[in-house]
């Protein structure tokens, strides 16, 4: 068996249906053999945001898979793969590399090298005998512990040499870890205790799927419950003792319950510190529930800490709590509170939500949006900047993986390849992003990708005509040079690309158009709204309390 041919055989047997790549990569044409079907994007970073997408809404079930060709095409892809590594995303890349001559002579690029520092491993295939090895490594890393990027190198000059036969390959294991029961007792001691604890959950709870375990915890003991953005839609966000998501923007209320928390449990979190994360008001009891130890105290101290899988984690907390007869608690008190909070907090952006201005509020545009399309039947995700801060706080999520939150880096265009991927993982659902002019600069050419491949997505294109740069940000260059007077009408842009692109004006167009976005996609056309906004940028922006900062 060629080496091509046995590595289209492994991802076959390892579930991969679909490999998303830009040739030449001689695997592309090996898995369309196998009945694998590759998606050809128009640059490398989009195709591999797709299949981050892939393996997020799966919770890692299915592992999304990119291959590219060598050289440039795999320098190309280094942002995405970055990415991907600060999301902890399981995901498999394979590029081309060079002759293994070559490989390590100046200045070719070498991906096993050059991308080490963003993977869980990389590793080149030196043997055809080796590769069932090889991918048994890769795989195992992939469904195991903390997520992120496992890279395969395939040197250019291996793809006539043979694999023996018969291929002496099986899907690998998948194994979980739970937390010390000593740990277990010492965290329920410390959560019975508090007066005012917080649940704060990571994307840990949706790859451990683990839903179930934190709404039953909650409601239990009363615990309001707050995500990071990459958690988001982990915890229904119209439950009453939801106080919602954050990210650099985050809601009033949850800035509230977070500052007047006597103890916080962080499940299936890093808490990384980043400017783009909830910035956690210090001098607080720590509980952290992480999958990997490497995060424990690495950015806040914990009081206790529980290693292992999150689902394992609220199993034995649960049980720990039915061991020790504790009662349930009534949850009217703390209930009424974050509806007092949440109301008075929307009441300030009421005006915002609702806006008659044209140009359109961008909160308006996603306000009205979130009230015209099936939530629980719509995957959504943000991009970089204005659009996450807008959108974040206010979207309500109710179902679990319906939100594709991120940020602890911020690349523009990120959102688009999400959708894109979401939509092939869950054709059923209508998969949006939401991204502004700077963000379609990035990536904007892979909306072609939609119309080729055949995959409708609703993009919502909010267009302030300058990249979102305030004037107290780049004043000499907007008013001496325009440098960030940008113009375009995306909207023909997409039209272009074969696709339904409107451009949309007043408030009173924002809900017909968005019907007939809607429209469109149920037909299998890809949408472009694009909505003229202001150039106003006012987030919901809540920092530490004065006495935490």
């Amino acid at each position: 068996m060629k080496l091509g041919a046995a590595i289209a055989e492994i991802l076959k047997r390892e579930g991969v249906e679909l490999i998303c790549g830009y040739p030449v990569n001689h695997v592309l044409e090996r898995a369309a053999e196998a009945d694998i079907r590759p998606v050809i994007v128009r640059q490398e970073r989009t195709g591999i945001h797709m299949a981050d997408a892939i393996s997020r809404l799966s919770s890692g079930r299915k592992i999304g898979v990119f291959a590219m060709q060598l050289g440039p095409g795999t320098e190309n892809a280094y942002g995405g793969v970055a990415q991907a590594y600060s999301e902890s995303v399981p995901l498999l890349v394979l590029p081309m590399g060079y002759e293994r001559r070559l490989a390590h002579i100046a200045p070719n690029y070498n991906a096993t090298v050059s991308m080490a520092t963003i993977t869980k491993s990389a590793e080149p295939i030196t043997s055809a005998d080796e590769v069932p090895n090889v991918f048994r490594r890769a795989f195992s890393r992939l469904r195991n512990g903390r997520g992120g990027p496992v890279l395969i190198e395939i040197p250019n000059d291996m793809w006539q040499h043979e694999v023996p036969e018969p291929l002496d390959y099986r899907p690998v294991l998948t194994t979980r870890y739970g937390p010390d029961p000593a740990t277990v007792a010492a965290a329920v001691d410390l959560l019975v205790a508090a007066k005012r604890p917080v649940l704060y959950a990571g994307q840990g709870v949706h790859y451990a799927r683990a839903w179930p375990q934190l709404k039953a915890l909650a409601e239990r003991l009363a615990i309001p419950v707050s995500t990071s953005l990459e958690g988001k839609s982990a915890f229904p966000e119209t439950h009453a003792l939801s106080i919602g998501a954050g990210g650099a923007a985050i809601s009033k209320t949850l800035r509230h319950f977070l500052d007047t928390s006597d103890l916080i449990f962080g499940i299936g979190c890093s808490f990384t510190e980043t400017p783009f994360g909830v910035q956690m008001p210090l001098g607080k009891t720590m509980i952290h529930a992480t999958l990997d130890p490497d995060h424990v105290n690495k950015d806040i101290e914990a009081k206790v800490a529980l290693i292992g899988d999150a689902g394992l984690t609220l199993d034995a907390v649960l049980a720990e709590l039915d061991a020790r007869g504790t009662p349930g608690r009534d949850a009217a008190e703390i209930s009424a509170e974050i509806a007092e909070v949440q109301a008075a907090w929307l009441a300030e952006w009421m005006p915002k939500l609702t806006s008659q201005d044209a140009p359109l509020s961008p909160y308006r545009v996603l306000w009205d949006l979130q009230h015209t399309v099936d939530v629980a039947n719509t995957i959504i995700t943000h991009d970089a900047g204005s659009p996450r801060d807008q959108l974040s706080p206010f979207w309500k999520t109710v179902e679990p993986l319906t939100y594709i939150g991120w940020g602890k880096t911020t690349q523009l265009g990120y959102g688009l390849g999400l959708a894109m991927g979401a939509k092939l993982a869950h054709p059923d659902k209508l998969c949006i992003n939401v991204w502004g002019d700077a963000a379609i600069g990035f990536t904007g050419m892979d909306f072609e990708t939609a119309v080729r491949e055949r995959i409708p997505i609703l993009s919502i294109l909010l267009n302030n005509f300058s990249m979102a740069m305030e004037l107290p940000i780049m004043p000499v260059s907007t008013e001496k040079y325009r440098s960030t007077d940008i113009s375009g009408d995306y909207a023909a842009f997409a039209r272009a690309m074969g696709a339904y692109g409107e451009r949309v004006t007043q408030p009173e167009e924002i809900v017909p158009a968005i019907l007939r976005g809607i429209e469109k996609t149920e037909a299998g056309i890809p949408v472009l709204l694009e909505f003229i906004t202001s150039k106003e940028i006012q987030r919901s922006r809540y920092h530490r309390a004065a006495a935490g900062a």
